[in-house]
């Protein structure tokens, strides 16, 4: 029997909704009173010909009554439910099964409560780090930097944007693009629609550029330092800039960005998501990632992609009935400063300073271009499956070095059994899981060997006569 026709407890709600009794509302069916009790409780499905009298009778949206909302509900409860708050609790799949199926609404609006708990605790959070640093007390009482705020703005669509999606994905039609050879097609695109020609220059002429755009020259300037994929990648980039314009101004003046500046920088991020979304189109990506497990080497291979892009593309991928796992990102370079950050799966990234020491992300300059792993635990007791490795980003010669960054992309441990470099990697043993937290300010781990600066909520004890492992010591928060 198919679960998606299961459909009893939508029934029940749209004849409560008409007012009208099993009898009457099995009368306008065709069928039994005796059978349309059977179907609202779910021991007889709700086939097509009577899903098209339910369409006809009484004017509902075929689709999305069929659709299979009880289980996108159960999964949005155990999420919540999976809190460490409710450590200890008793709670069922099925008792998730059962407030799904009876009384959706209020499953919908514990769902809801719980997102808006989250986001406050994030929001105290965020406040505790600014004032955790005194040299940007300032920023409480001013506007957020523009970089934040584009940042916030794809943290609030989950780093996913369907109509640059859709745009991308008609942009293959238009341009008639072919795999393998992505660059010509592009090429070709810019010349027979918008009179624009493609030249590669010398870095010496080019200077700190890799990408310029010449408006009246009509051409598009790019650094022979680019490698292939960064050369697809820029081209899909301009393409964004000049054919859907008016989407990404649309996109950027929805969101509420309060300074041009923000503005600008969320057009050209939206551009550059459109330039990812081409060169991995996302059914095709999607079902390739699923395929090899999320390994990112051959991911990258096959869509002639860098191991940056593939990593940041797979935090993309939130279609709805085609989500892959939902990963979390973060870039830095060997200072510890945060040029990428996306905190997806509720991971909580440090908006100011650096991370935690004891992060896998640090420990990949010790050994470049080769992948780490980590299982990691926060103070709240979340346990996290994560990857690091080295990236090089091309320089301009001799005079002007390449750049390296350490890229970190992990997900919940609740799915990283879906992904390859958790193979062999006992996810059950969370006992094994390195501690660790937001940064030093914010973690309440007292025997944290690699403190760097005391916690917001501890009182410092300076005694010159011990020493410990770390220079702090440290008496416990007021009232305990």
């Amino acid at each position: 029997m198919d679960k998606k026709a299961m459909l009893g407890p939508k029934v029940r709600r749209l004849r409560r909704d008409h007012g009208l009794t099993q009898a009457q509302m099995a009368e306008q069916l065709g069928i039994s009173p005796s059978y349309l009790n059977l179907i609202e409780h779910n021991q007889r499905p709700v086939t097509v010909p009577l899903l098209l009298k339910l369409g006809q009778q009484f004017g509902v949206d075929l689709q999305s009554f069929a659709e299979d909302e009880e289980s996108r509900l159960v999964a949005g409860l155990r999420e919540v439910f999976a809190d460490p708050l409710f450590d200890g609790s008793d709670i069922k799949n099925q008792d998730f099964r059962e407030l799904a199926a009876v009384a959706p609404t209020l499953g919908q609006a514990v769902v809801a409560l719980y997102r808006a708990f989250r986001t406050s605790r994030d929001d105290l959070q965020t406040l505790s780090e600014r004032v955790a640093d005194r040299e940007k007390l300032h920023l409480v009482q001013t506007s957020s930097f523009p970089q934040d705020e584009v940042r916030d703005l794809f943290q609030a669509h989950s780093n996913h944007f369907a109509d640059l999606e859709a745009a991308a994905e008609e942009l293959w039609q238009e341009g008639r693009l072919e795999k393998g050879d992505l660059y010509r097609g592009l090429t070709d695109y810019l010349l027979n629609n918008h009179s624009v020609r493609v030249r590669l220059l010398p870095s010496d002429i080019m200077g700190y550029a890799v990408r310029r755009f010449d408006r009246h020259g009509r051409r598009i300037l790019l650094s022979e330092m680019l490698a292939p994929s960064g050369r697809n990648f820029q081209l899909a980039c301009q393409i964004a800039l000049l054919r859907h314009r008016d989407l990404l101004n649309q996109i950027v003046e929805s969101s509420g960005l309060t300074g041009d500046e923000a503005r600008r920088l969320a057009r050209i991020g939206l551009a550059n998501y459109f330039a990812a979304a081409v060169l991995m189109p996302y059914a095709r990506f999607w079902e390739a990632a699923n395929q090899v497990r999320y390994d990112i080497e051959i991911l990258r291979r096959r869509f002639d992609a860098s191991f940056e892009q593939v990593c940041q593309r797979l935090t993309t991928l939130q279609r709805p009935g085609a989500k892959g796992v939902p990963f979390f990102l973060m870039r830095v370079d060997s200072a510890g400063n945060v040029s990428k950050r996306f905190s997806g799966a509720g991971f909580h990234l440090a908006r100011f300073g650096g991370g935690c020491a004891r992060w896998i992300v640090y420990e990949a300059f010790r050994t470049p271009g080769k992948i780490h792993s980590q299982l990691a635990q926060m103070p709240d007791g979340t346990t996290y499956f994560s990857i690091a490795r080295t990236v090089v980003k091309a320089g301009g010669g001799f005079r002007s070095p390449p750049q390296q960054f350490a890229i970190a992309l992990g997900c919940d441990l609740q799915h990283a059994a879906q992904i390859t470099y958790a193979d062999g990697v006992d996810l059950e043993n969370t006992e094994a899981a390195t501690p660790i937290g937001v940064n030093c300010r914010l973690c309440p781990r007292l025997d944290c060997s690699q403190r760097a600066f005391p916690p917001l909520n501890h009182r410092l004890i300076v005694d010159e006569n011990l020493r410990g492992l770390s220079p702090y010591l440290f008496a416990p928060p007021a009232g305990e």
